[in-house]
C-alpha cells in the first residue's frame, strides 16, 4: 500500500487536535493486542496468520471537551485477504491505511473532539456512526462503508471504515435529533481479484461476456468532492408506549459500485467496455425496539431510492436496471434460561419495481439464528450464529468458544463453515471455510 500523497492535512489536523491534550487535566492511554490463525479447512492453507494492536487514548480538554483518538497496527505473515498492495482506491486519500510492505499497514482509525456545544453535544472527526441494531447483517448500519477483506466475519465495528463527520445531537422536546455532514467521500473496501473473499457471485458482480469476447475495464467514476460528494443524514429518537423508536434520513453514494457494461466497435472487433459507477441515493428508515418480559423484539427498515442492480437483459444497453429497494429486519431475543440467549432474525429484502432480469429474485429473504450460553460466571462463552439464504439455499454457520484466562487474556476458537453452490452469496465461498484460534490481551 503506497503512502496516501495527501497525508499532510491528516498529520496536520492530528497535530492541532493532540496540542490541548498535552495541557490536560488527564491522560488515559490503553490498549489491546490480538493474535489471530485462520486456517482453511479444505486444503490445510493458512488464510492469515495476524498481529492486531490497538492503542487507544482519551483525554480531557479546556472546556469539557474530550479528545478521543484510536489506532491499529495489523501485520499478516501470509499476504492472503489482500493480496500485494492495495490502491485502496474507494477510500479517499486522507482515510486510508499506511502500508508497511505488503505484509503490514498502519491506520488511523478514529480521532475525534467531542463536548457540549450550545443546547447539543458535537463530535467532530474522524468516526463510526452506527445506526440499526441488526447482527450478522445490515438493513440501516449504511452511514459507514465497510472493508469486504474478509467477507461479513469481521465484527462491525472492526470493518467499519470510520469518516471524518461533524455529528452533532441536541434535544427537541422528548426525543433527541442527530445531524450529520460527511464531506468524507470513501465507499466500501472492496477485495481484489486473487484475494480469498473476492466477490464472484453473478448477483455481485454481474454475469461474464460472451466467450471470446474482451473486456475492457475502465477506473471507476468516484466521489471525490470535499463538498459536492459529501453525504447528510438525520435521526429522530424517542420512546412511545414502551418503544425505543428512531426515524433515519441519508442522503449519500451508494457505497456498492453499478458495473455499467457497454459494447463498442473497435478496429479489432467489438470489446466490451466495464465501468463501475457510484450513484447518489436516498435511504430513509425506522428502527424500534421494546422488552416483553424474557423476550426482546427488535425491527429495522430501510427504504433505498434508487438501487442498480445486475440484469441478464438482453435489450439493456448498460447491464444494469434501476430500481428501488425495501429492506427489514424483524430480531427476537429471548432471555428465558439462565446465562443463555436465542436470537432469532428475518431479513426480507424486496425490489419495489418491475425490473427485468434481475440477477437475484425480487423477494430475497435470510434468516439468522444465534445460541448464546455463559459458563463460569462468564468466564467461558459459547455461541454459534447460522446465517442461510431462503432462495439460493445457502449460508454459513459459525460456532465459537471464548475463554477468559485472566482479567486481561482470552482465548478463544471458533469455525466458519460456507455451503451452496458459485451462484449464492455465501455459496461463493465454500472454499474458504477455516478455523480459528486466537489470543488477545489487553495492555
Amino acid at each position: 500500500m503506497p503512502r496516501p500523497p495527501t497525508l499532510a492535512p491528516l498529520l496536520a489536523l492530528l497535530g492541532l487536535l493532540a496540542a490541548p491534550a498535552a495541557h490536560a487535566a488527564s491522560l488515559d492511554l490503553s490498549a489491546t493486542a490480538e493474535l489471530e490463525w485462520a486456517l482453511a479447512t479444505g486444503d490445510g492453507r493458512a488464510q492469515k496468520l495476524e498481529l492486531e494492536v490497538v492503542p487507544l487514548l482519551r483525554a480531557r480538554l479546556p472546556e469539557g471537551f474530550r479528545l478521543t483518538a484510536v489506532g491499529r497496527l495489523r501485520a499478516d505473515a501470509y499476504d492472503r485477504l489482500e493480496v500485494g498492495r492495495p490502491d485502496q482506491a474507494e477510500v479517499a486519500p486522507v482515510s486510508r491505511r499506511y502500508g508497511l510492505g505488503e505484509h503490514a499497514e498502519l491506520e488511523l482509525r478514529e480521532l475525534y473532539v467531542e463536548g457540549r456545544v450550545g443546547p447539543g453535544w458535537l463530535r467532530a472527526g474522524k468516526q463510526q456512526v452506527v445506526w440499526g441494531q441488526a447482527d450478522g447483517l445490515k438493513v440501516l448500519d449504511v452511514v459507514n462503508p465497510q472493508s469486504f477483506r474478509e467477507f461479513i466475519l469481521e465484527p462491525f465495528e472492526d470493518s467499519r471504515i470510520p469518516l471524518w463527520t461533524l455529528n452533532y445531537e441536541l434535544p427537541v422536546g422528548p426525543t433527541r435529533l442527530q445531524l450529520l455532514w460527511i464531506p468524507d467521500p470513501s465507499t466500501h473496501d472492496l477485495p481484489s481479484r486473487g484475494d480469498v473473499f473476492a466477490f464472484r457471485a453473478p448477483r455481485l458482480v454481474g454475469l461474464p461476456p460472451p466467450p471470446g469476447l474482451p473486456v475492457q475495464v475502465r477506473s471507476a467514476d468516484r466521489p471525490d468532492s470535499f463538498l459536492e460528494d459529501s453525504d447528510a443524514g438525520a435521526r429522530l429518537a424517542g420512546r412511545w408506549r414502551g418503544w425505543d423508536l428512531a426515524l433515519h434520513y441519508l442522503y449519500h453514494y451508494d457505497d456498492v459500485p453499478t458495473l455499467r457494461r457497454r459494447l463498442r466497435m473497435t478496429p479489432g472487433g467489438p470489446v466490451a467496455v466495464v465501468r463501475p459507477e457510484y450513484e447518489r441515493a436516498h435511504v430513509v428508515g425506522v428502527t424500534g425496539a421494546n422488552v416483553f418480559g424474557s423476550l426482546t423484539v427488535r425491527t429495522e427498515l430501510a427504504y433505498t431510492v434508487p438501487r442498480w442492480f445486475p440484469t441478464r437483459d438482453a435489450a439493456d444497453d448498460d447491464g444494469a436496471v434501476r430500481a428501488d429497494e425495501l429492506a427489514a429486519v424483524l430480531g427476537l431475543d429471548w432471555y428465558g434460561f439462565e446465562d443463555t440467549l436465542l436470537s432469532l432474525q428475518i431479513f426480507p429484502s424486496f425490489v419495489a419495481n418491475d425490473a427485468p432480469g434481475l440477477l437475484r429474485d425480487r423477494l430475497d429473504t435470510n434468516l439468522t439464528l444465534l445460541a448464546r450460553r455463559t459458563f463460569w460466571k462468564e468466564k467461558l462463552v459459547a455461541e454459534g450464529i447460522w446465517i442461510h439464504n431462503l432462495n439460493q439455499e445457502d449460508g454459513v454457520v459459525r460456532p465459537a468458544a471464548r475463554y477468559e484466562l485472566r482479567d486481561d487474556l482470552w482465548v478463544w476458537v471458533g469455525l466458519d463453515l460456507f455451503y451452496g453452490t458459485d451462484e449464492g452469496l455465501f455459496g461463493q465461498y465454500t472454499s474458504a471455510d477455516r478455523a480459528l484460534l486466537g489470543i488477545e490481551w489487553s495492555l
